[in-house]
């Protein structure tokens, strides 16, 4: 280790770090620790004027390794890694400490313990980066092509996006039309198009680009390859199946969602005139001068909101807020005062949640007439039929101070929140992250919105959580963006911290291949024996494999065996 030259650098992060942790100390700490040639300290180590000091020290002091010592490395890993390149030092030979969540955040009220255990995690960032070697990204030529996985409006506007920028794009729809369920939408808010003609022109769109190709009754059936590469089967089940193999550079999935079905008896659910949202919706688009229901005049209707969502009980609960639900609510309280001014109307909700423009919404239906009821989650209303045939809804009114509030109701809407699409087969053969949800998981929810942990692979629109047509539009661009990113350049670097297996210790024992969840375990012929190699292309460095080899034959790059055993060394060593 004494013939590394390594520079550290210990950040104060404004106070976040140094009100807790003596930043001066950890620094005299480590400047005598072997290999370290630089040890300071700044008030942000990110800002310009650091980073540029940094390269500066790199290049004067000759540094073959650099620590950072700060928050976490969600946050700064590439902001650092672009230091050392630009300073002619290879990224890899960089290592961020954590010491802000880690130490100084964790450990408020114990200075001196919080002192000293960032004195051990520097010392083992500084052993790590002793040992570290220079590496360089896995360079992977792509196909100028992608696969679309759903044509509802973002599955569309994806493609359209795609084509725009010059890639094909195979666009596959496992109905047998496109559209989704902005398709079966008359006016929406806030431009008051129609849904069908909405997407009826999307598909207009699609059918003048010659570079999409578009698939109904299609559906995804096997992928292998990797990011830029991906050898991709799809079935389509016209009046004769066929399958059609392909390679695509990146697929995107654009499955949407199923809206929730409420058990019988749920909210009176199976009793004559409860109806859900999009039944309700049904009964609106087809009214002519008369909102009808069974043939007599529609009166009086009550809404009952978070049917199906923020539920905290049952066999399949689902915790998670719908969003779009109090907003399509109001808009079809709207849409039904717009039809019959005389028409009563009442809303029965926990929380009303019309957030940003559709709080204007919100506004006109109280203005037509709309009455607001507040229920406390402990006692929802009660929907039965009484004597005389109509139904009544019984409910307690928060706003009221609990008076109980008893409406009578030709119709009674339940507004059903969205649920996760069944996609049990897509999820095995995308390696798909579900979230406890069940929708599916993108790496961060704003720093990497639309990309998941399988490299090529990304998620747009309410196939990972609920959305409006407007938010699935522009998560499907941002899929768009991303995509492109990677197939315009016609190559992609991947990271080269990955696991690697040493031929001649392995004996083929299958273990790591079964233990990898992302098939990324192969095999190859080596000095006349069979044995396990790691496909650079998928490994996620994930490191799951290492430890379960009885043979030791697998280590990870940036990660090894001994750069593990010098960091616990280093934490372990008396502070003098």
């Amino acid at each position: 280790m004494s013939d590394r030259r390594i520079g550290v650098y210990i950040c104060h992060c404004g106070g976040n770090i140094s009100d807790y942790v003596d930043v001066e100390a950890v620094r005299q700490a480590v400047e005598v620790e072997p290999g370290v040639v630089v040890a300071k300290t700044a008030m942000f180590t990110c800002s310009d004027a650091t980073q540029q000091e940094m390269i500066e020290d790199i290049r004067e002091q000759n540094l073959d390794g650099l620590v950072v010592a700060s928050c976490s490395p969600k946050l700064h890993l590439f902001t650092f890694r672009e230091v050392a390149k630009r300073a002619g030092l290879n990224p890899y030979r960089y290592t961020q400490v954590n010491v802000r969540e880690q130490c100084s955040w964790t450990h408020t009220d114990d200075r001196a313990g919080a002192t000293e255990k960032a004195v051990r995690l520097v010392r083992a960032g500084v052993a790590r980066t002793a040992l570290t070697e220079p590496l360089e990204p896995i360079v992977i030529d792509t196909v100028p092509k992608v696969l679309v996985v759903g044509a509802g409006i973002a599955g569309l506007r994806a493609a359209i996006g795609l084509a725009d920028l010059g890639i094909s794009v195979l666009l596959a729809e496992k109905s047998a039309a496109p559209g989704g369920w902005v398709a079966g939408f008359n006016k929406m808010y806030p431009h008051d198009r129609t849904g069908r003609l909405l997407i009826k022109q999307l598909v207009d769109k699609v059918k003048r680009r010659e570079n999409i190709t578009l698939f109904t009754d299609a559906e995804l059936v096997a992928k292998s390859g990797s990011i830029g590469n991906f050898q991709v089967k799809i079935r389509v089940n016209g009046q004769k199946t066929e399958e059609i193999s392909t390679n695509v550079g990146s697929i995107i999935v654009a499955t949407g969602f199923d809206g929730y079905h409420p058990r019988d008896g749920e909210y009176g659910y199976g009793i004559d005139g409860v109806v859900t949202l999009p039944e309700y919706k049904e009964i609106l688009d087809n009214a002519g001068d008369k909102m009808l229901f069974n043939g007599k005049e529609i009166k009086n209707v009550v809404y009952i909101y978070c049917v199906g969502s923020r539920q905290q009980t049952g066999e399949n609960p689902h915790r998670y807020c719908s969003r779009y639900c109090c907003n399509a609510g109001v808009h079809a309280a709207v849409e039904s005062a717009e039809k019959d001014p005389q028409v009563n109307q009442y809303h029965l909700f926990r929380d009303m949640r019309t957030y940003g423009k559709f709080e204007l919404l919100y506004g006109r239906a109280r203005e037509k007439g709309s009455v607001f009821l507040k229920f406390d989650d402990n006692e929802p209303p009660v929907v039965e039929k009484g004597p005389d045939g109509r139904l009544k809804v019984t409910v307690k009114d928060l706003l009221t101070y609990g008076e109980q509030v008893e409406i009578p109701a030709d119709v009674v809407v339940l507004v059903t929140g969205m649920m996760p699409r069944e996609n049990s087969a897509l999820v095995d053969i995308l390696k798909l992250p579900v979230g406890r949800d069940g929708f599916f998981n993108e790496i961060h929810p704003k720093l990497r919105p639309v990309e998941t942990v399988v490299d090529g692979v990304f998620i747009c629109g309410a196939c990972q959580g609920p959305k409006n047509s407007a938010e699935s539009v522009a998560s499907a661009l941002a899929a768009v963006t991303q995509s492109a990113s990677i197939l315009k350049k016609g190559f992609v670097e991947l990271e080269p911290l990955i696991a690697v297996i040493d031929p001649k210790k392995c004996k083929l024992c299958d273990v790591c291949s079964k233990s990898c969840p992302y098939s990324a375990i192969e095999q190859e012929h080596y000095q006349g024996k069979t044995v396990a190699r790691v496909n650079e292309a998928v490994c996620k460095g994930c490191g799951g494999c290492a430890p379960l080899c009885p043979d030791n034959a697998i280590d990870l790059k940036g990660y090894t065996d001994a750069q593990m055993e010098s960091m616990i060394d280093a934490m372990l060593k008396e502070i003098g």
